[in-house]
């Protein structure tokens, strides 16, 4: 492990410990800039990163020497291993996966209590949402993966196909028994909607039962924050602009204790024609979004956070806030730009973050 996860302690040297360049994290939609002095307090800020379910994922502690540090980020990193095995749709031998092979056979499924977790709180946004996040949308998922590879729109017919073999009130759940029954054939389940939240709150929590308080885990547009740095009242959190013309500035928060997904078509999409369709695929239709818009949400937990950006980016502002507004503690931004017509959106908590 010593080999491949090294310590920083400047923002100059984040990326030159893994061979990666800057550049390869770019898609990330927001970034936390250092803040103060790199000694408060007798604490140094260590920053690690490692490839783990298939990105790059930083970890970011304040510790008074950097073995500590060290072996503290790479306990959260086994965790996300750990959540991987369990969530991942590409590795064939996940849980997730196994699960998905068992769809059409009738027979329900006894689940860890980490997917029993997600899968249920994935069925009440669901709900919620009248099915604008349902993490039966892989068949949807995997026919667009293939699209933005080929360059190429999915024939309808096949968007039909995949929408006949997804759909969340086929997933039946047994809250005693914790078991999962698929009960359409070929379903696959896709929780990458909701799992990479849940899986960056989880590290930060490994941090926190280390006693490393002052931390930050962040990977793929999702972050999980700690208490603040030493002498700040929070991690100065910068959340990308809109890469249109005359789109507002970036904008910077200060956030404790509290996590941040954004979702949107920023760096992952299909531009067909002239018309852009992201990656977030509207399990409704089958149909990638083509608004060209930017949603952030805070919210207290990892999984609120990324489940509901996805969820107010497929319904869009009017519809999306409001659900955002039903759950405490929770605020949302939206940038979008249909076409070309730039608009900003604002749920009310979103004011008291900027203060």
């Amino acid at each position: 492990m010593e080999s491949e996860l090294k310590g920083s302690k400047s923002a100059g040297d984040l990326f030159s410990n893994f061979g990666w360049k800057p550049a390869a994290t770019a898609f990330l939609l927001f970034a936390v800039a250092a803040c103060g002095s790199a000694f408060v307090y007798g604490e140094e800020r260590f920053a690690f990163e490692k490839a783990e379910m298939g990105l790059p994922v930083r970890v970011t502690v304040h510790a008074s020497g950097q073995v500590e540090a060290q072996s503290a980020a790479e306990a959260a990193f086994q965790r996300i291993e750990e959540l991987n095995a369990i969530f991942s749709d590409y590795d064939s031998d996940s849980e997730l996966s196994r699960l998905s092979d068992s769809s059409g056979q009738g027979k329900p499924v006894k689940v860890s209590p980490e997917l029993w977790q997600v899968l249920e709180f994935s069925q009440r946004i669901a709900v919620r949402s009248g099915g604008a996040f349902d993490v039966s949308v892989g068949p949807l998922v995997n026919l667009w993966r293939t699209a933005r590879r080929k360059k190429e729109l999915p024939a309808k017919a096949r968007i039909e196909e995949a929408l006949a073999r997804s759909g969340y009130g086929a997933m039946q759940m047994d809250a005693r028994s914790q078991t999962v029954e698929l009960t359409r054939p070929r379903m696959r389940l896709d929780a990458g909607g909701v799992a990479k939240g849940y899986a960056m709150e989880q590290a930060l929590k490994v941090l926190k039962q280390r006693g490393f308080s002052s931390a930050m885990v962040s990977g793929g547009g999702d972050m999980a924050l700690g208490a603040p740095p030493p002498g700040e009242t929070g991690w100065r959190v910068e959340i990308s602009a809109l890469d249109a013309e005359g789109a507002p500035v970036a904008r910077f928060l200060k956030l404790a204790n509290r996590c941040v997904s954004t979702s949107g078509d920023l760096y992952q999409r299909l531009e067909i024609d002239g018309r852009r369709y992201s990656h977030v695929v509207d399990p409704r239709t089958g149909v990638g979004l083509t608004d060209h818009s930017l949603v952030t949400v805070v919210a207290p937990s990892g999984m609120e956070a990324d489940a509901l950006s996805k969820v107010v980016a497929v319904l869009g502002p009017d519809e999306g806030i409001p659900i955002a507004e039903e759950t405490p503690g929770v605020a949302v931004h939206v940038v979008r730009a249909p076409d070309g017509h730039i608009g900003e959106y604002f749920s009310s908590r979103w004011k008291d973050l900027e203060r």
